[in-house]
């Protein structure tokens, strides 16, 4: 049983050394919000994940394109030796996960004397790039 979990640290280990990571912390814009953006580039080739980002019209963008361009940079120096797949285009945008952080609570005033909350939503944001392994069809 040791043997394998050795095993299957170092299958674990390689795989790490090809995946870059970025977070980015208490973003101060809904989740929801965030999650409609990280939605158009989850699955997307990185050069055209950066171009969706940078013409849209939508206020996360500009803080994910920069998140992006931050895992770019990790995945780069990982992986220096194959600095060509980040040409070729089979580098990608694995996984993106937008999780809600802490909430701001205000208090706003309301008629009668009442109190009314205004909540200030914010987020965390993790980028997950990998390499896309080529196609039986495409080494034929």
């Amino acid at each position: 049983m040791g043997a394998r979990k050795r095993q299957m640290a170092e299958r674990l280990k390689e795989i790490k050394k090809s995946t870059a990571i970025a977070k980015l912390n208490d973003v101060p814009t809904s989740p929801r919000k965030m999650r409609l953006v990280a939605d158009t580039v989850r699955g997307v080739e990185v050069n055209r994940a950066l171009d969706l980002l940078k013409y849209s019209k939508k206020a996360p963008s500009i803080r994910l394109e920069k998140l992006l361009r931050s895992a770019i940079a990790n995945w780069e120096a990982k992986n220096q030796d194959s600095s060509k797949e980040l040409d070729n285009g089979n580098v990608y945008v694995k996984t993106i996960m937008v999780d809600g952080g802490r909430t701001l609570k205000r208090i706003r005033p309301c008629p009668q004397g009442r109190a009314g909350r205004i909540r200030k939503r914010s987020n965390h944001v993790t980028v997950v790039l990998d390499v896309r392994k080529p196609s039986k069809q495409e080494e034929k």
